[in-house]
């Protein structure tokens, strides 16, 4: 028995309680572990295209590709934490002692595109993780910033640089990486994360989903560190990995959602019920909880009222925005917030449901909303701040 789980158990003892989660956060479908589970393979081809930086040369600029929660994020941001915290030089140089530390210094660098979402920022996230001194967050163009980089870089440092998330519908795309760095392409390359790359001329690695058992152990792990020992059986995560078909992001969200409701019920296991509804809180085909997250904070707080709403008020997109519009944590119009959810929807993070009623006037068919996302988690961490709290769902 770990010692956390001792203490915890004579904390439990002592107040009276018997207390289910221990670490909720630790089930969490966006937070990624420094050493990712299953994926040692995985790893292995990675490391295969950056190898060239040991020997001091740069890495040609590659593609990681796969579908949603197949780890794509939490392999590349965990490799490339740990190669630039092996460097014991400044910047996340690699040296070796068998190698001369005179070669050429290759340094490491991970942005997200959701936060990076244009050349402007894109550039400026790479020089704020490259430089000594401050970076200008505005007052200068991005014509500056590109001179900038190609003047930290020099045949004597090198920069591979990892983007996440690139291609979606609100990020900056390969043809965009292609155009900000080619002028450093001498001492820069890219690794670009996403979930296909048709178009690509450089090489990919594709992650494929989880098989099931590796499935169980990520979900295993994540349990270990957010439960309380014996909080859940093999058997039950077991179903989890069933259900969330190699899909990581929903089998944690699935496991956070049976969590919450197993403890609303007072229960110091999660067993197969809590687990059939912690499976119905995900929406089939729904978004990454990430792509939820990076939203502007007024559209969040659209998107949890829209969480709260009884169905009555989701009979229409109308009617939806009527309600959220009328909500005191919202300081968007009717008709903004009307706009919003269509833009949403057209993202994916929303969904439109037929109702069946049919309609032969002109424009968009009659459709309810309803969130894409695992609205539970979502609501659990703070999605929206404290604008929206769950007395009033």
């Amino acid at each position: 028995m770990r010692l956390t789980d001792r203490i915890d158990r004579r904390r439990r003892r002592g107040d009276g309680t018997h207390r289910l989660v221990r670490d909720l956060s630790a089930l969490n479908p966006t937070h990624h572990l420094t050493e990712p589970v299953g994926r040692g393979p995985t790893l292995e081809r990675l490391l295969d295209r950056l190898d060239p930086a040991f020997d001091g040369r740069l890495p040609e600029s590659f593609c990681v590709v796969g579908p949603k929660g197949a780890g794509k994020s939490a392999v590349v941001a965990a490799l490339f934490e740990h190669l630039a915290a092996t460097a014991p030089t400044q910047h996340g140089a690699i040296q070796t002692t068998t190698r001369a530390a005179t070669s050429a210094v290759t340094e490491f660098a991970a942005v997200d595109a959701r936060a990076a979402d244009s050349e402007f920022a894109l550039l400026r996230a790479v020089l704020a993780a490259v430089a000594d001194d401050a970076v200008p967050e505005r007052g200068v163009g991005t014509a500056a910033l590109r001179d900038r980089l190609r003047d930290e870089l020099d045949r004597f440092r090198r920069l591979v640089v990892a983007v996440d998330h690139v291609g979606e519908s609100k990020t900056v795309t390969l043809e965009t990486l292609d155009s900000t760095f080619e002028e450093m392409s001498p001492a820069l390359s890219y690794v670009a994360v996403g979930r296909a790359f048709p178009d690509a001329h450089v090489e990919s690695v594709e992650v494929p989903r989880y098989e099931r058992h590796a499935l169980v152990d990520v979900l295993t792990r994540r349990a270990s560190d957010g439960l309380v020992r014996d909080g859940i059986d093999h058997e039950t995560v077991s179903e989890v990995a069933a259900w969330a078909d190699g899909d990581a992001h929903d089998g944690l969200a699935a496991l956070f959602s049976a969590a919450v409701v197993a403890t609303d019920d007072g229960a110091t296991r999660i067993g197969s019920s809590h687990v059939a509804a912690g499976c119905d809180a995900v929406p089939e085909d729904g978004c990454a909880l990430g792509r939820v997250f990076a939203l502007p904070a007024s559209r969040r707080r659209v998107l949890a009222v829209l969480a709260s709403l009884d169905p009555a008020d989701c009979s229409s997109v109308t009617v939806a925005a009527d309600a959220i519009a009328a909500h005191p944590s919202v300081d968007l119009s009717a008709a903004t917030v009307k706009r919003v959810l269509y833009e949403l929807a057209d993202d994916g993070i929303v969904r439109r449901v037929d109702t069946g009623l049919g309609d032969d006037g002109p424009g968009r068919p009659p459709t309810r909303p309803e969130p894409n996302f695992p609205t539970t988690v979502f609501d659990r961490l703070g999605g929206a701040g404290d604008s929206v709290t769950r007395s009033e769902r």
